[in-house]
């Protein structure tokens, strides 16, 4: 008997040191204007239309298509701030090289992916984005410790434009500073299963990311967690026990972005106009 009321005790305990670590902080002042709305995940990109990823030919399109936008920061050399989802430039430039080690000048040549659109600074993006009234979801996107960095530069640009907008990052370091230094602005954790592929001390470090247990030190305002992992028990229990809120990305069919709506999340979409994808919906129901 007395074990079993230890190994009741113990559990209690522990259920309550876990849920203390999935500290989030709810109901910002600022949030409604990022809700109920859809974001293009990197802009409303399309290969077969040469509109490629985080392209200021793609933001403009989200923006035509009254979509808010998801985008991808990374600090220069020259401390200039640049939209782009690799930290290799290889895959969308086709130049061998590492996007944190160039300046402003050096991305100035590249093309992506064939395109003539070039890699945009951060400045550029949210000019688009000025005035429009749409939010935009900006990823803080670290290298080599420079975590600080990134988000105190990130933070000031944003400071310079009348934009509804909230930052997120997988590196629990950027929101940490955010959260001492300009809690003001509405962070997230971005998460995933890290487990399935991780080995080693990247299995651990994958196991507190998963399971969010960064939280007690960022206290986010939201979850960014995988659409097809969004049933972990973590973000449920941050979502139920603190009231976060919750963005799911990437979301690429249009079913699956009305069943993130469904459970109230704000759905990061690619692939498909979700705005066509209703109307062709529509027209189906209509047909006797």
């Amino acid at each position: 008997m007395q074990t079993l009321q230890f190994v009741i005790l113990f559990t209690l305990f522990l259920l309550t040191v876990w849920l203390f670590f999935l500290n989030s902080r709810a109901n910002h002042p600022s949030w409604a204007a990022l809700e109920h709305r859809r974001y293009a995940h990197r802009g409303l990109h399309c290969s077969a239309d040469s509109v490629p990823e985080n392209s200021l030919a793609a933001f403009r399109r989200a923006i035509r298509h009254g979509y808010g936008a998801e985008l991808d920061v990374h600090l220069l050399r020259d401390g200039t701030l640049a939209v782009f989802h690799d930290s290799d430039l290889k895959r969308m430039t086709g130049v061998t090289g590492v996007l944190e080690d160039c300046t402003a000048q050096d991305l100035a040549v590249l093309h992506l992916a064939g395109t003539p659109e070039t890699i945009p600074q951060l400045c550029e993006v949210l000019s688009l984005y000025e005035g429009t009234g749409l939010p935009l979801v900006v990823e803080l996107k670290s290298y080599r410790g420079n975590h600080r960095a990134l988000a105190e530069r990130t933070a000031k640009e944003l400071d310079k434009y009348q934009i509804p907008c909230c930052m997120e990052s997988f590196d629990p370091r950027c929101l940490m500073w955010l959260r001492a230094f300009r809690p003001e602005i509405i962070r997230g954790q971005l998460s995933e299963n890290f487990r399935k592929d991780a080995r080693g001390w990247e299995h651990f470090v994958g196991f507190l990311l998963s399971n969010l247990l960064f939280n007690a030190f960022t206290a986010p305002d939201f979850i960014a967690y995988k659409f097809e992992d969004r049933r972990r028990f973590a973000p449920r229990i941050c979502r139920a026990f603190y009231g976060a809120h919750m963005f799911y990305w990437t979301v690429r069919t249009y079913e699956d972005l009305k069943a993130a709506e469904r459970e109230g999340a704000q759905a990061i979409f690619e692939g498909f106009d979700p705005d066509g994808a209703e109307r062709k919906s529509e027209r189906k129901e209509d047909t006797p």
